[in-house]
């Protein structure tokens, strides 16, 4: 149910396109947008910042291709939402004490500062990659693959970049106590469940991991 309310938004522009076209199917996406922030403010009684600036460009964009009946906006959306996250990723390690991805993850899991390091940069460099690969095949390739790829292409790649992170992070592990974590798997579910909501949010336009945080 959860995993179904995760993939609303994209679901419906999904089905929409095939039925209807691009120009719908962005309509979709915005007002099943607007419900989920609804949804999620009204059950949790707040949303976070960053799902309301990944809301706001969906109506920006999604906005300006309604407008100007100019389907690029639309496509622009998921390459902004991936280098915006590059640059906050990026910019953590110059502002505040850590980065923003021990922040994110370091109540789950223990790792040496080297590798929480590494990480960033592998999340920055895989946000810029995510970003470009989107406006490639935007570009080079019709609306109908390009929608495949949205919604196929992009969230494969997330998965799969998770699942390799995992398998290089877990030879870190260490449970609160410093010793050897032999159980890591719920650890880095729960760690990882976070961060891919992350990455979800360039492709999926839902605000939905503040029900995590009050779970």
């Amino acid at each position: 149910m959860k995993l179904l309310f995760d993939f609303f938004p994209i679901l419906l522009f999904f089905i929409a396109f095939k039925v209807y076209g691009i120009y719908v199917a962005t309509a979709v996406a915005i007002v099943a947008s607007i419900v989920q922030v609804a949804y999620v403010y009204f059950k949790n009684k707040r949303v976070e910042k960053m799902h309301l600036i990944t809301l706001a460009l969906i109506v920006i964009l999604g906005g300006a291709t309604l407008i100007f009946q100019d389907e690029a906006f639309i496509k622009w959306k998921p390459t902004v939402v991936n280098w915006g996250f590059a640059l906050v990723f990026f910019g953590s390690h110059f502002i505040g004490k850590k980065p923003i991805i021990r922040r994110m993850m370091d109540q789950a899991i223990s790792l040496p500062d080297a590798v929480w390091t590494k990480l960033s940069f592998m999340w920055v460099l895989f946000f810029i990659f995510s970003g470009a690969a989107n406006i490639y095949v935007a570009y080079q390739y019709d609306t109908d693959t390009w929608v495949n790829f949205k919604l196929f292409g992009l969230m494969g790649l997330t998965f799969v970049f998770i699942i390799v992170q995992g398998l290089y992070i877990s030879r870190f592990l260490k449970s609160s106590d410093g010793a050897a974590d032999t159980h890591p798997t719920e650890a880095m579910d729960n760690a990882y469940e976070t961060l891919a909501d992350v990455e979800m949010d360039a492709v999926v336009d839902h605000p939905t991991h503040s029900d995590k945080k009050k779970g």
